[in-house]
């Protein structure tokens, strides 16, 4: 728990002054962007390197893809993927704040023991009972998501009443379930889950409301990165096309309330959030 809490302190002391950025890793052969190309260990790794070195502030590292429509990976497998890359960046690089981003509560206990010190549940600690008491054990800071149904099933027919007030609920059902099982207030994100559920309308209106979703008490953590609306809002294009509608997003994210984006290009997204952060949040340095 302790070397858990050393890792966890950069980003402690940084999100009350700035917008964090966590870089998706993925070490899957089938996720919608990137999936392949970093399935090698020595590929991975030096992926990892390339967004320490551009300013990723976090590495969300995950063996399992939540594309829509993506079928369930066997815990053997997922550990496979993930667990030798979270144990060699946590050796190499032993201030790295390393994320599992995974719903299997045996993957982030062992990651955890590996290097890990954030667990990024897209269920929101819902698949697996077992999740909230591994994160509480641990002293690991937890990220909750929403979605509707499963990654194979949730953008079949994506239908709320209202879907703003029905994420804030159950984004707050997920925060108080975490605090009941142990976990600290401070050791938890809400995440809305952009894309997992929902229709273009309904990302868009997520977005417009983040103060609604801010107003929980919560750091906000907002993934757009290259997702299917910003494609439909620009004409179809495929996700190698979406860097700058993925940018524009982040801008307003942050402007809304964000406080951590997850993406995939890194040094972009730093350096579009550390304008966005000069306008929204002040104290930009004297040139």
């Amino acid at each position: 728990m302790h070397a858990i809490a050393e890792r966890l302190q950069p980003v402690r002391q940084a999100i009350d002054a700035r917008t964090l950025i966590m870089g998706v890793l993925n070490t899957t052969p089938d996720s919608f962007y990137d999936g392949g190309r970093y399935a090698a260990f020595e590929t991975a790794l030096a992926r990892a390197e390339q967004m320490l070195a551009e300013g990723a502030d976090i590495l969300d590292i995950g063996g399992e893809s939540t594309r829509p429509g993506a079928e369930p990976v066997p815990e053997d497998e997922e550990l496979r993927r993930t667990l030798p890359v979270i144990e060699a960046i946590a050796t190499r690089y032993p201030q790295a704040t390393i994320s599992i981003d995974t719903t299997k509560s045996r993957v982030a206990e062992l990651a955890l023991q590996a290097g890990a010190c954030i667990i990024n549940d897209i269920s929101g600690m819902t698949f697996d009972p077992r999740m909230a008491e591994v994160a509480a054990q641990a002293g690991a800071l937890v990220v909750l998501m929403h979605i509707q149904g499963t990654p194979r099933t949730m953008q079949l027919s994506p239908h709320y009443a209202d879907v703003v007030a029905e994420v804030r609920d159950t984004l707050r059902a997920h925060a108080q379930r975490a605090e009941q099982a142990g976990i600290p207030r401070e050791n938890i994100w809400l995440d809305p889950g952009i894309g997992f559920g929902k229709t273009v309308q309904h990302n868009l209106q997520l977005l417009r409301h983040l103060p609604t979703l801010k107003s929980l008490g919560y750091p906000i953590l907002i993934g757009t990165s290259r997702k299917s609306f910003i494609g439909h809002l620009l004409g179809g294009l495929p996700p190698e096309e979406r860097l700058e509608g993925t940018l524009a997003t982040l801008a307003l994210a942050v402007a809304w309330g964000a406080d951590i984006v997850r993406v995939h290009d890194v040094q972009a997204a730093v350096r579009t959030v550390q304008i966005a952060d000069a306008l929204v949040r002040g104290g930009a340095p004297m040139v």
